[in-house]
């Protein structure tokens, strides 16, 4: 009886929400606006620089210049040798600063040791264009190597580019737009979203019910928490089934995008970088576990909302402390991903209504323990318990009340007499 009743409120959820224009709109639109707001930057970024890629390649080593400069200008740039003396960089500043070039890149015995060069420009260059030229450095340094001496093991990692401002010129830290900070920031950003919302619907769905005295019927054929069970599973496979046609979509986008991308434009050639730095499979099943925790536990906090209150006023004022619990971890994130490993973020990414937007973080960040995780999924687990004992009680007999809005002492009233 228990298991046709929830599989009964399981499908009907399900069905009724995957029908809606809503889900339709957001399950395709989401795909689309995302690919627009990577693929069109990238190429707005790189067609805004077109007219600025003259470069001067000053060469301490004398053996770089040869194989690099037909290297970047294949990439695109406009490369002008210039021999090293001793006020060589006071002269280009000079033009950098009148315009004249974009920058110089200074390739000195580091270079050939370890694949590290310094570019000095006025423009802070994009990540892709970055990493293409620190790619074509590498390459440069690598093939020396291999060919004088048949060694190039300290290049392996991929070498280093220093940008060096020329001008206080405004953009993001480089170390801050590296593949695995957005994969951290993204993931969180997520995660904060469809638990958000996917949690509201199931206060919304209780709520619409309650107002509208369906429930009474409901719960004469079926216990209370039966009905929470199944209306909460059922959102929750709505939400995953989103959640797995957005992650299909954006698989296929990268795997067919990438390359057409870079036949299009040969100097995004560094993309391939950025594809490999995705998430694998073991990283998006990591994901999909924050996320059904992180649900299990602000669903059941958002069904009692919906089950105390009589109003969308009154729902939208009593959501409020709860919203709070899943804002602070976003304000978060970032000090997060800037230093996983302290003991303040180790804390807080433990607290179970943290743990699924913090804890990702810490993990996409790097160098999370295996234990911290396994232990989140422990605290996470137990914290749904909790919730689902307090949640269903307070579920159960405020889905039949009506009149105001009852107060904390009312619920601890509730939660004892159910």
């Amino acid at each position: 009886m228990m298991l046709r009743n929830v599989w009964a409120v399981i499908r009907r959820e399900y069905i009724q929400r995957v029908r809606t224009k809503s889900f339709v709109f957001g399950t395709i639109a989401v795909p689309l606006i995302m690919v627009l707001l990577i693929a069109v930057p990238i190429v707005i970024a790189g067609r805004s620089q077109d007219d600025e890629r003259h470069i001067v390649v000053v060469d301490r080593t004398g053996v770089l210049q040869g194989r690099l400069g037909p290297e970047l200008e294949e990439l695109g740039w406009t490369v002008e040798p210039e021999p090293w003396t001793p006020d060589v960089e006071v002269r280009l500043r000079l033009r950098a600063d009148d315009g004249e070039i974009l920058g110089f890149l200074m390739l000195d015995d580091e270079t050939l040791e370890e694949g590290v060069a310094t570019f000095q420009t006025t423009v802070r260059p994009t990540p892709v264009r970055s990493l293409t030229m620190r790619s074509a450095i590498t390459r440069a340094a690598m093939d020396y190597r291999l060919t004088e001496s048949g060694s190039a093991a300290s290049m392996l990692s991929g070498g280093e580019l220093r940008i060096e401002l020329l001008s206080d010129a405004p953009g993001a830290d480089p170390d801050e737009e590296g593949p695995q900070f957005a994969v951290a920031y993204m993931g969180a950003m997520i995660l904060y979203m469809v638990i958000l919302i996917y949690s509201v619907a199931v206060m919304r769905a209780t709520l619409e019910e309650k107002t509208s005295r369906i429930v009474e019927v409901i719960v004469s054929s079926m216990k209370p928490w039966h009905l929470l069970l199944g209306k909460v599973i059922g959102v929750g496979a709505v939400s995953l089934t989103q959640l797995s046609i957005w992650i299909l979509a954006a698989s296929l986008a990268l795997a067919a995008g990438v390359p057409t991308l870079m036949s299009a434009r040969p100097d995004l050639t560094a993309l391939v970088d950025v594809q490999a730095a995705l998430p694998s499979v073991g990283m998006l099943a990591l994901f999909a576990c924050f996320f059904i925790l992180g649900f299990f536990m602000y669903s059941g906090i958002y069904a009692a909302v919906g089950a105390m209150c009589n109003t969308d006023e009154e729902a939208n004022q009593a959501q409020f402390p709860v919203v709070m619990l899943l804002v602070g971890p976003i304000l978060m994130v970032m000090p997060i991903i800037q230093d996983p490993s302290a003991t303040w973020a180790i804390a807080l990414s433990l607290f179970p209504l943290f743990s699924p937007i913090l804890m990702w973080a810490r993990v996409a960040a790097g160098g999370v323990p295996a234990w911290q995780i396994g232990l989140s999924f422990v605290l996470m687990a137990l914290a749904i318990v909790a919730i689902a004992w307090v949640a269903g009680r307070i579920y159960r007999v405020g889905i039949l009340m009506t009149g105001k809005r009852p107060t904390l002492p009312e619920l601890w009233r509730w939660v004892r007499a159910a």
